[in-house]
Order: structure tokens, then C-alpha cells, then sequence
């Protein structure tokens, strides 16, 4: 699957797309929607290797991407505050 694709796969095989899902994932996390935690990007620190931690998926890193306001990029720099969705199924009852 190539970075920049129009959707993803969960893993229920369900599939979500990733243009304009960033303001639909934060206007429900500010609704209480959509429950998260903060983190704060560490040195060398990815957002598909958090993914890949948080969910099994490393490809769902778009969702932290989105649920941050960090924009579509990979890399964050140390000191980044990530919103981290606690549940992807939240996330797939936004967007989905």
C-alpha cells in the first residue's frame, strides 16, 4: 500500500478513506466522540510505528495524523502532542 492512497484497511477489513477525515475525527474528539490520549513525540518516533503499537497497524497511522493536526507526514518532531484515539472502532464510527 503506497503512503499516500485513498483508503486504508482496519481490522475487520473494513475500509476507510483518508482525504478530509482530519476534521471529522477532531471535531468528535472535541465532542467527546472519540476518546484520546495524549502523547508526546519522542526522538526518531513515527506516527505509522505508533500506529503499529496503538492499533496492530502500522497503516492506521493516518488516524493519529488526523486526530493531531499534524498533517500527513510520517515524521513529527520530538515534543510533538499527539491525540492518539484509544479505540480505532470510535474512529471507524466517525469516519466510516
Amino acid at each position: 500500500m503506497r503512503r499516500y492512497t485513498n483508503t486504508t484497511v482496519l481490522r475487520n477489513g473494513r475500509q476507510l478513506g483518508t482525504t478530509n477525515v482530519g476534521a471529522a475525527i477532531r471535531s468528535a474528539i472535541s465532542r467527546g466522540v472519540i476518546r484520546v490520549d495524549i502523547y508526546i513525540a519522542k526522538e526518531g518516533e513515527r506516527l505509522d510505528s505508533l500506529a503499529g503499537k496503538n492499533y496492530g497497524d502500522a497503516r492506521l497511522w493516518w488516524v493519529i495524523a488526523g486526530a493531531s493536526g499534524v498533517g500527513w507526514g510520517l515524521q513529527v518532531p520530538p515534543g510533538t502532542r499527539l491525540q492518539i484515539p484509544r479505540k480505532i472502532e470510535e474512529v471507524a464510527s466517525v469516519v466510516g
